[in-house]
């Protein structure tokens, strides 16, 4: 196996794992995007320039849903401080 392919299959690999985690922490969303990105990498290096284009748009794709559900994060930790101590508590 030469080092392009092996690159490959890291990516997708990367890919892989991290999808199935996302659910888990926005982190695993950032992951999947990196993983995304070198993909398309790969895909530009092996000339696979459709494979390439549709890794980098999975890779922006990503990078939005990230960036949305961190916001979305922030705004509820943000609103829970607001709110302060439960009343219940």
């Amino acid at each position: 196996m030469d080092m392009l392919t092996a690159f490959g299959a890291i990516a997708v690999s990367v890919m892989l794992v991290s999808y199935a985690l996302e659910s888990r922490s926005t982190s695993w969303v950032f992951v999947f995007a990196i993983g995304c990105a070198a993909s398309s990498l790969y895909g530009a290096l092996a000339g696979t320039w459709p494979f390439a284009v549709v890794e980098g748009v999975w890779a922006v794709v990503a990078l939005r849903r990230w960036s949305a559900r961190r916001r979305a994060k922030n705004a509820a930790q943000q609103s829970t401080r607001l709110a302060g101590p439960s009343a219940n508590g």
